[in-house]
């Protein structure tokens, strides 16, 4: 492999009357560099995607060795008016530019149209491709050479349209480099040097520069206006995507999601994009907003993705890709990407309303009606407010997708929802992409992600379960969350699948739990308890006790044995569920004094088992503070209870 890092060598300095006499010869020498450099650029851009396995940089080398002879060709002959021009522009500064001072630079040194200003540029043009070269075949430490040899020749020349755009894509480069060696304060410096150039550049000048391609082009072949429009903005839009990385790794997220959203403001604007592409870049921004409470921002980009999405085609029939192996691909990567889309709208949903219920609900989890009120009287003019504020700033598309995006999003809110009616509205739309999104990640093949689609849809009914009024009916809605993941959760083989075991176990536990204290609620207004109600009541204090019970043996060791000390993902789910199984005991509905006394000392038990975890682990106290504080209560309050039961038992014998 050729590391040489040197810039190729100037051949002899030429004189006056040599000069004078190559002109004649001139076009065609200058043909023969821009032949060169075209035949440089099929190489690495073409040639190379065939090339062999065994040497898969071959095109590349052969395209560097030509780099490197119109390199020395450039030295010998691109001479201005007068010899004054060569000796500028070898003269090299001592010191490397170092970016990161913005504007400093602007306004000094050669025009760009002059004959140093041009020879610079055409020098730093081909050290650019060479450093692009050098990085691309993996030799890091060249390519950065390279580049900065090209920031050093531009040093010399003010910003002008011959050269702005060379300007900027070094600096793109070099940030690049930089992040990838986890240099990002580096990678900054240079991204945002190159973003004020381009800022200022609009700013005082303007027009359409010159593409790095056309330093070796013939005049009557350069590129139309509009053409050097496109790559200019293309090249910023680089920059814009490259900042939001750097934002984001610097955790920096708000900027970042800024920039991630210019990018691709900007990429439907100069209509630069792949559709599915952009919209999973569209959709993964959404999620950025929805966890900073912006839901219009959000339901902006997923309409957005969704819409962007199906420009890439139809779907192709399963007939269609059993016949060809293309068709098979392209059916497969349309019906994912447009899953996982369909997957950050359930998230949206989802958020939506779980953020709702935050507002509205009271100390104990229910809904607070005088809060209900207040938000209903204020969320208009807020809404107003807000609409006003961020629409201006936030719109993606273009004519053509621009009525498609608006009208996917009056089909879900993006306000907090205050009352079953408006949360139904919002649950019904997370639902239908839950079956958009099942269509693809089945269970077969998808194990994980179709359980993580039915954890969220149970989530779903759930948060919606929270406005219901009606209790009977809300306990109907987490019935049906037991429906969908009871058969997984027994199907589902703990030895491959232990921490989606214990999810499923724990929410199935958690759901009976809750629909046991609403079949408490129900009963406590009726006069007297019947056979049956009472039945199911214990039905759901046992279902939820055996589901408890299976988390809590998954945490065991393989003999059986509990843990000393319980690991940090554990601890409260465990803690949580000890406390849980003790006050399900407790509630269990028997008119047998020896069963109730049986009852209430295994709920002994599990309380004595908190408490006396957290005085053997002090620090697990702040884990279950609450949950702790009621378990010393009860054991201290237990005996008594549990005394005169034995005491009533034993007279009653």
């Amino acid at each position: 492999m050729d590391t040489t890092l040197s810039t190729p060598t100037t051949g002899p300095r030429l004189s006056h009357t040599e000069i004078t006499n190559m002109a004649s010869t001139y076009s065609h020498e200058w043909r023969a560099v821009c032949d060169k450099f075209n035949n440089a650029q099929d190489l690495s851009e073409v040639e190379s995607r065939k090339d062999p396995e065994n040497d898969p940089f071959r095109s590349k080398y052969k395209a560097r060795e030509l780099l490197r002879e119109i390199y020395c060709s450039l030295k010998n002959f691109d001479v201005g008016e007068n010899e004054s021009v060569n000796d500028e522009a070898d003269q090299r500064p001592t010191e490397q530019p170092v970016d990161g001072g913005m504007e400093e630079g602007f306004g000094r040194g050669h025009c760009g149209d002059s004959p140093a200003g041009s020879r610079a540029a055409k020098l730093g043009a081909v050290e650019y491709y060479l450093g692009v070269n050098h990085v691309e075949t993996e030799e890091l430490s060249a390519g950065e050479e390279h580049l900065m040899n090209c920031m050093t020749l531009l040093e010399k020349c003010s910003i002008s349209p011959e050269n702005v755009s060379l300007f900027i894509q070094v600096r793109n480069q070099l940030g690049i480099l930089w992040a990838g060696r986890d240099e990002i304060e580096k990678a900054q410096g240079f991204l945002e040097t190159a973003e004020a150039m381009y800022i200022r550049y609009m700013k005082e000048d303007g027009q359409p520069p010159m593409d790095l391609t056309e330093f070796f082009v013939a005049e009557e072949e350069a590129l139309p206006q509009q053409e050097r429009t496109k790559r200019f903005e293309m090249a910023y839009t680089h920059t814009l995507y490259y900042l939001a990385q750097v934002y984001k790794n610097l955790e920096q997220y708000e900027k970042a999601g800024g920039y991630c959203h210019s990018t691709l403001q900007r990429q439907l604007e100069f209509n630069q994009f792949i559709p599915l592409e952009w919209a999973i870049n569209a959709a993964t921004l959404s999620q950025y907003y929805i966890t900073k409470t912006l839901y219009m921002e959000g339901r902006h980009c997923l309409s957005a993705a969704s819409v962007i999405a199906d420009l890439a085609g139809e779907v192709p029939s399963e007939a269609a890709a059993q016949e060809s192996e293309a068709e098979a691909e392209k059916r497969d990567q349309l019906r994912q990407k447009r899953a996982e889309i369909a997957r950050c709208w359930i998230k949206y949903c989802l958020n939506l309303l779980q953020d709702a219920k935050k507002l509205l609900e009271d100390n104990i989890g229910e809904l607070d009606m005088d809060r209900q009120a207040e938000l209903r009287a204020t969320r208009l003019q807020e809404e107003e407010e807000k609409e006003r504020g961020r629409k201006s700033a936030v719109l993606f598309g273009s004519s053509d997708t621009f009525d498609s995006i608006c009208g996917l999003e009056e089909k879900v809110s993006c306000v907090f929802p205050v009352d079953f009616e408006e949360a139904r509205a919002i649950f019904l739309v997370g639902q239908t992409y839950v079956n958009q999104a099942k269509e693809y990640f089945e269970m077969d093949g998808h194990v994980t992600d179709h359980i993580e689609i039915l954890q969220d849809h149970s989530a779903l009914f759930k948060a919606l379960a929270f406005f219901e009024e009606d209790l009977e009916r809300r306990c109907k809605m987490h019935k049906r969350r037991v429906d969908m993941m009871e058969p997984i959760c027994k199907d589902l083989n703990a030895q491959y699948y232990l921490l989606v075991c214990r999810q499923l176990q724990f929410e199935l536990a958690e759901t009976y739990y809750e629909m046991m204290d609403l079949k408490l609620a129900v009963a406590n207004k009726q006069d007297d308890l019947d056979a049956h109600t009472v039945k199911k009541f214990n039905h759901l204090c046992s279902s939820s006790t055996k589901f408890y019970q299976m988390f809590l043996d998954s945490v065991r060791s393989p003999e059986g044995k509990w843990p000393d000390k319980l690991e940090d993902e554990v601890l409260r789910p465990a803690l949580v569920a000890k406390f849980r199984v003790a006050r399900l005991h407790s509630r269990l509905i028997s008119s047998s004094k020896t069963v109730q006394l049986e009852n209430l000392n295994r709920a002994l038990e599990c309380y004595n088992f908190v408490v006396q975890y957290c005085k053997d682990n002090p620090e697990a106290k702040s884990a279950i503070e609450t949950e702790l504080e009621l378990s010393e209560e009860m054991v201290s309050l237990l005996p008594l209870k549990i005394n005169r039961l034995q005491a009533n038992l034993a007279s009653s014998n």
